[in-house]
Order: C-alpha cells, then sequence, then structure tokens
C-alpha cells in the first residue's frame, strides 16, 4: 500500500516547488518552541538559523527583480521598495497567502497565545522557507519559486505600494501593545478644488509617528500609516519588530 502524501505536500503545491530532502522544509516549519517540550525529539534543530540565511537569500532576489524591472530607479528609490518587500509586513502577508500558518511546528504554549497568526512569526518562517528552497535546490530554484510568489508585490511596488494595507498594520500592533487606535489628523490642504492635496499626520499616544500626502484623505492616511508602520519595525531596539 502507498504511503499517504506528507501533511506538507499543498504547501509544495502552492510553492511550486518539491523538496528532494523533506527535512529541509520540516526544519524550516520548527519553531524553537516545539523542540522544548520532552515529546518532540525530532527534528533537532529549530528554523533560527534558516531564518538568518534566508534573510540574505531574499534581500539578493528582490534586489535583483527590482534591478530588472526598474532600470531607470536611482539606488535610493531601489532600496525603498526593497526595504518594503523583504519588511516583516510584507513577508507575513506572503506567508499567510501561502497558508503556511497551518504548517509551522509550534509549542503548545506558542499555539495557544495564537502564533499561527503572529505577523513575526509568519515572517520568520517565511525566511526560513525562503533558505530551505535555497539550500535544497540551489539559487535558480529559490529566484524561480519565491520571483514567482512575490508577483503580486512586484507588480505593484512600482504604483508606489505592495499591496500591504498599512492602516490596518499600525492599528492592529497599537491596539496589541497599548490598547489604543493611533489617531489620523488633516493638518493641511492645498492645490485647487479639483485637485486638492491632503496633508495627514498620524500620532500614537500623543507622540507624532508619520506623515503623508495623498489626493484624497484615504490616501493621505496610508501614506502616514506606511512611514509609521516603518517606524514601528525600528521600533527603539533598532531591530525589525520592535516594541512601541
Amino acid at each position: 500500500t502507498p504511503s499517504p502524501p506528507p501533511p506538507w505536500s499543498k504547501l509544495e503545491a502552492a510553492l511550486g516547488y518539491v523538496f528532494h530532502d523533506a527535512r529541509g522544509l520540516e526544519r524550516a516549519l520548527t519553531h524553537r518552541s516545539y523542540l522544548n517540550e520532552p515529546k518532540h525529539g525530532e527534528p533537532s534543530e529549530d528554523n533560527e538559523r534558516l531564518e538568518f540565511l534566508g534573510d540574505a537569500v531574499l534581500t539578493l532576489i528582490v534586489s535583483e527583480a527590482l534591478a530588472h524591472r526598474h532600470p531607470e530607479a536611482a539606488e535610493g528609490a531601489l532600496s525603498k521598495m526593497r526595504s518594503r518587500l523583504v519588511s516583516e509586513a510584507a513577508l507575513a502577508q506572503v506567508a499567510q497567502r501561502l497558508g503556511l500558518g497551518a504548517y509551522m511546528r509550534l509549542g503548545r504554549g506558542e499555539e495557544l497565545s495564537g502564533g499561527r497568526e503572529k505577523r513575526s512569526l509568519l515572517a520568520n518562517v517565511m525566511e526560513a522557507l525562503i533558505a530551505a528552497v535555497y539550500q535544497d535546490g540551489g539559487y535558480d530554484a529559490v529566484r524561480r519559486v519565491m520571483v514567482a510568489v512575490l508577483e503580486p508585490e512586484l507588480a505593484e511596488i512600482g504604483d508606489g505600494g505592495i499591496g500591504i494595507d498599512y492602516k490596518t498594520q499600525v492599528q492592529e500592533r497599537c491596539q496589541q501593545q497599548l490598547g489604543l487606535l493611533p489617531d489620523y489628523r488633516v493638518c493641511r490642504e492645498s492645490g485647487p478644488d479639483h485637485r486638492k492635496v491632503f496633508h495627514v499626520e498620524l500620532s500614537i499616544a500623543g507622540q507624532l509617528y508619520g506623515e503623508g500626502t495623498g489626493t484624497t484623505k484615504k490616501e493621505a492616511e496610508q501614506q502616514a500609516a506606511m512611514a509609521a508602520w516603518e517606524r514601528l519595525q525600528v521600533g527603539t531596539t533598532g531591530k525589525r519588530g520592535g516594541a512601541v
């Protein structure tokens, strides 16, 4: 009787890549909390080292893709586009689209605390998965996989965004960490009525976190939220995903 397909076969289908050695995929999906429980003797390593490698591989893939798609863009513009594409918000969004949360190997405590929905964990496992594909199939394979997976974001980045609802991201971060909502204020309007430009400030707990402009209030608020989100990602520790 043939053995049943591995539980991650649907994930491989979503990626468009079948692993030669499934142990790499298993490791990529393993959070350290999973190994802290005595009954889980295997695999013997979590995905943190893979996260480190995956971050570097992803940076190169995205850099190549952006340079190819935007040959006239200046270095500064390319850097900004790349930082958005490799941010926690973008990686978590891609991970959610792939359904990675369902495949993560978590300890009971992390599971009960909603680990499968945590953006930081989703972004980390996405980086680990990138490294696992790289180690299993080489650079050409992981580049092909990631360019296909990131196509929606790569297609939209040239229009000034990457499909991320920054207002929602900022709101959820504020609610989780501070129990309050961000405050948006139209501080100025300029231009004629038929081409009005709105200037919006975003404050959190009375502190200015972002400013944005747009031809609609919604657009200006999104721009302000994007600026605030990037600041929140740095946080007070100077690392991505820091505290408000």
